[in-house]
């Protein structure tokens, strides 16, 4: 949604605003503040990880469940109930669902098995960006919220594409809600990666691109076979390009379809009134 002026958002009655950038920008804490102020916090990745990939996340744990024969025979007889803990500030499970490629010796999964639940994942985050004008209305009707922020994932930008006019995720968002990207820094990006190295986790890639990234990542350490990839050494090497390839995706898509603020301005937003600030002058920078 575009706006002629910050004061024209200001007046908006009825607030909706996406905000998309990388990990530890501020994307969640901008929520959570929003959310103690009475607006209605829709989490992507909670969506993601409950409605569309829940039955894969817990089949996971069932599987792995099934190895162990104490946990078989109580299983098998009904006798335990295996369950997905996520939350909106605990989203481990998916991420763990998801796995990383490489030994299987080292807790990596086969490239095949993990292209597989890259596409889940793809299909998932799309189908719960497409539910935010749904979520929009039930704010609104159930829950009588007037205004609505959603925390997108970091992968938003791996799902479409934002060079075209046309693309039904970002015309979804953009006709329902004002799309916001906090641009992180140099700085942080380095704090990202570093952080990386000493807690790898699992990433969504964009098809083409992790097809690329696996091949260069073989070559460049003279392994012809997908089982002997180290998981935790491709994670850290593939986070890295992966990071680089999304800040000029996330930058295309605030400057086709909605507006930027810095990274350093998201510390001194402290209520709800700064946040409609902080938009507003984006909006205004933007004319």
């Amino acid at each position: 949604m575009r706006f002629s002026s910050g004061k024209e958002f200001r007046n908006w009655p009825q607030k909706a605003v996406t905000i998309f950038g990388m990990s530890g920008v501020g994307k969640t804490t901008l929520a959570n503040l929003l959310q103690e102020s009475t607006w209605y916090h829709y989490s992507v990745d909670y969506r993601i990880g409950t409605r569309y990939m829940g039955e894969h996340i817990v089949d996971n744990f069932k599987r792995e469940a099934m190895r162990v024969p104490f946990l078989r025979d109580l299983l098998l007889s009904d006798s335990i109930h295996i369950n997905s803990n996520i939350t909106f500030d605990h989203l481990k499970p998916l991420s763990t669902y998801l796995g990383k490629p490489g030994d299987s010796s080292k807790g990596g999964i086969s490239f095949a098995e993990y292209r597989k639940r890259q596409q889940q994942h793809c299909d998932a985050e799309i189908a719960s960006l497409l539910d935010v004008p749904t979520f929009i209305a039930k704010a609104r009707d159930i829950y009588q919220y007037n205004h609505f922020v959603c925390d997108s994932g970091g992968s938003l930008c791996e799902v479409v594409d934002p060079s075209s006019p046309y693309d039904p995720v970002l015309t979804c968002l953009s006709e329902t809600t004002l799309l916001l990207y906090i641009e992180g820094t140099p700085e942080h990006t380095r704090m990202l990666v570093e952080r990386f190295r000493k807690h790898p986790k699992p990433m969504y890639y964009q098809p083409e691109f992790l097809e690329t990234k696996w091949a260069e990542y073989k070559t460049l350490n003279g392994i012809c076979d997908d089982g002997a990839v180290d998981p935790d050494g491709f994670a850290v090497w593939g986070f890295e390009q992966l990071l680089h390839h999304r800040i000029p995706l996330y930058k295309a898509i605030a400057d086709n379809f909605g507006y930027t603020v810095r990274m350093r301005d998201i510390p001194s937003v402290e209520t709800e009134q700064d946040f409609i600030d902080l938009v507003s002058d984006a909006i205004d920078q933007k004319l």
